[in-house]
């Protein structure tokens, strides 16, 4: 009993027909109306500002509204990528060769502008990361509403979509990203945002960009990304940090997912205080039984999905209570915050979830934790 466990989300949410044509607008590099655009992002943020804050939700986003996907959304913000770089394939994919040929025929692969780095990195559009920040902090403040979080891509995840051409090795194309994406970071957490690391990095990767290594070489990697990370955050608040953990955002086989067994000591030393990570999905639920063994710092907070973002079944708040539940036989009630297992349009006009039922599910998380949160 005692205090109630918060709700939130890992950041992104379905975007308006007329907004997604316009980042198709923007990515392709075709002629678009920018003053239209930023008017259409502005009003598409405020919708679900507010949606959020009816439905129950306490720790809110943007939707990532501006962004055409989490990742590459930098390649407009930072001189120095060009081309485009070689599409890989996860390994669950590869090994049903007929199910990946269903999902790109029924346009469930999103297609995107994806370059490689050919040259050094230089910062060169701030305004974009300030009109993002000003549009949040306006529709917070117009609805009374203090709780939120803004998305940011980690060094690692870019570096996964966007890979080295230039550098003379990885590490040091990591590093310059740090040093970069710094600005970015440090300027969210100024503006009294939770600033989140999306980081797939740490677990689509192994079976997606690093398929050629076993995992112990693949986990010495995850503690450069891991490292690098922490270098960008050096003068922010671990308070004001959430990083989230994701094996792909897609319905498929996951019979190659890293297991988060191995994964979690390494994650862990990340100088973040909130931890998102998948929970309710069929591949990864048996995992709450993970923290078993090992002992969460006191400083920090799991964030379990306890809505699972590929399916348009709407979980029965009881099934979200169950959850919750579960996880607390291994991690203290004021440890656990109420999550979903990523976004609900993480590529703008790509996403199986219906955007009516998104917000039904998110209804549901609010229903389901606000039961768990009597019972624990």
């Amino acid at each position: 009993m005692g205090s109630s466990i918060l709700t939130t989300h890992v950041g992104s949410l379905p975007r308006s027909t007329e907004l997604s044509e316009l980042l198709f607008a923007k990515d392709k590099n075709e002629s678009y109306d920018k003053k239209l655009f930023n008017q259409v992002v502005q009003q598409n943020v405020e919708v679900v500002v507010k949606r959020q804050i009816n439905i129950g939700i306490d720790i809110i986003s943007d939707g990532e509204m501006s962004k055409i996907s989490y990742a590459t959304y930098v390649k407009d913000r930072i001189k120095g990528f060009s081309g485009e770089s070689e599409r890989k394939v996860p390994a669950d994919l590869e090994a049903f060769p007929e199910y990946k040929a269903k999902i790109a025929n029924s346009r469930g692969t999103p297609t995107y502008t994806r370059p490689c780095c050919t040259r050094a990195l230089e910062l060169h559009d701030e305004e974009s990361l300030n009109t993002d920040i000003d549009n949040f902090t306006k529709a917070l403040k117009s609805n009374n509403h203090s709780g939120a979080f803004m998305n940011a891509a980690s060094p690692g995840v870019i570096a996964v979509f966007m890979p080295n051409k230039f550098y003379s090795n990885d590490e040091e194309y990591l590093e310059q990203l740090s040093k970069i994406m710094a600005l970015e970071y440090k300027a969210i957490t100024n503006a009294n945002i939770h600033l989140q690391l999306d980081c797939p990095d740490l677990a689509l990767a192994r079976h997606m960009n690093y398929k050629e290594l076993n995992d112990e070489e693949f986990l010495i990697r995850a503690e450069k990304q891991i490292e690098c990370l922490n270098n960008a955050l050096t003068d922010i608040s671990s308070n004001q940090l959430r990083m989230h953990i994701c094996w792909g955002n897609y319905e498929g086989p996951h019979n190659y997912d890293i297991g988060l067994n191995k994964i979690l000591p390494i994650i862990l030393k990340a100088k973040v205080k909130y931890l998102l990570i998948e929970s309710s999905n069929p591949r990864h639920a048996h995992e709450w039984k993970v923290f078993k063994d090992v002992r969460v710092p006191q400083d920090k907070v799991i964030v379990p999905g306890v809505i699972d973002s590929t399916s348009n079944f709407v979980e029965h708040p009881e099934v979200v209570a169950d959850r919750l539940v579960q996880f607390s036989q291994v991690i203290p009630k004021e440890q656990l915050m109420a999550g979903t297992d990523c976004g609900f349009s993480t590529f703008a006009g790509f996403g199986k979830i219906d955007e009516k039922i998104c917000y039904q599910k998110l209804q549901s998380l609010v229903e389901g934790t606000a039961i768990a949160s009597k019972r624990i």
